[in-house]
C-alpha cells in the first residue's frame, strides 16, 4: 500500500546530493550544487516538493539525491533567478537566504522525473551555460 505523506502548509524543502542529518545547518560559503566553482552567497530552498526534486536531480556530486525539510533561521526573499526573470510572481515558491537553513527531516519517499524529462532539462541548462547564463547568482 502506498502511503501519501502530507506536509504541513508552509513546509520548505532543499534538494541536494549532500549527506546531511537532522539538526545540521545548510550554510552559505560552500561550493554550489550546480556546475559552478563559485562559493554560494545564499542558501536556496522551495515551498514545493517539485522544486526540491529538481534541485536534487540536478545537483552535482556522487552522492544519492536527497530532499530535506528545512526551516529558515532568518530573513529570506524570493529567488530572483526564478521569479519574474523566468516566471511571473513566484509559482515555484523558490526562495534564498544569507542565513542558515536548519534540517528538520529528510523526505525519504519521492518520485523523480523520467530520464527523458531530466535529459531535456539538462540539455537546456547546458545551452544556457554556453550562453554565459548561470543557474544562480
Amino acid at each position: 500500500m502506498n502511503e501519501k505523506i502530507v506536509f504541513s502548509p508552509g513546509s520548505f524543502f532543499h534538494g541536494t546530493k549532500a549527506d546531511l542529518k537532522t539538526g545540521d545547518m545548510i550554510i552559505t560559503g560552500m561550493k554550489k550544487n550546480y556546475n559552478d566553482d563559485r562559493m554560494s552567497q545564499y542558501v536556496y530552498f522551495a515551498g514545493t516538493l517539485e522544486a526540491a526534486v529538481w534541485g536534487a536531480e540536478l545537483a552535482e556530486g556522487e552522492g544519492r539525491e536527497r530532499i530535506y525539510v528545512v526551516e529558515p533561521t532568518g530573513d529570506y526573499e524570493d529567488d530572483p533567478n526564478l521569479t519574474d526573470k523566468k516566471f511571473p510572481g513566484n509559482p515555484t515558491k523558490s526562495y534564498r537566504s544569507r542565513q542558515p537553513l536548519k534540517i528538520v527531516a529528510e523526505v525519504t519517499s519521492w518520485t523523480g522525473h523520467s530520464p527523458e524529462i531530466l535529459n531535456n532539462m539538462t540539455e537546456n541548462l547546458k545551452k544556457l551555460a554556453a550562453q554565459g547564463i548561470k543557474a544562480s547568482d
